[in-house]
């Protein structure tokens, strides 16, 4: 069976117009387009269980209001120029969460956040590198974000 018959179709399709059509070129593209559709299907990640569907709404009006906050602070930080000494910086967030799709979501979170970046995620320590752009408090950062969206992301992905 082929789990991805389109894209074995559309791979197949490519392999013939990059190439002559010949019957040499038709067999060894039908396979290139077969295993190109198994390994795209290898690649595809467990979809995540939601046990609480009503939490998702309350986690985008955190992130949305976040981000506004953000928003204004980036841009009071680079109004303000050299009146005010910034202090980025590097910091390490331990995380519990361990699902694919919820450290996806997370690392969108985090850079979708004006002022924050997430660099590197090390899933032996189960720690993320985070660049932030006005590091005041270092444990509050780690804080706000074990807090606001890994305990929420935790209860609503399994």
């Amino acid at each position: 069976m082929i789990p991805h018959p389109l894209l074995s179709l559309a791979l197949l399709l490519m392999w013939l117009l990059l190439n002559d059509f010949t019957l040499g070129h038709l067999v060894l593209g039908s396979v290139v387009a077969i295993f190109g559709g198994w390994a795209i299907a290898s690649l595809r990640p467990d979809k995540p269980k939601i046990k609480k569907w009503y939490l998702l709404l309350k986690l985008l009006l955190i992130v949305f209001v976040d981000i506004i906050r953000s928003n204004a602070a980036v841009a009071l930080l680079m109004l303000s120029g050299k009146r005010r000494k910034q202090t980025s910086g590097f910091i390490t967030v331990p995380l519990e969460i361990e699902h694919p799709t919820a450290l996806a979501i997370m690392a969108v979170i985090l850079t979708s956040t004006p002022g924050s970046a997430w660099l590197a995620y090390d899933e032996r320590r189960k720690t993320v590198l985070i660049h932030v752009l006005d590091l005041i408090d270092e444990e509050q950062w780690v804080a706000n974000i074990k807090h606001r969206y890994e305990r929420l992301l935790l209860e609503i992905i399994e």
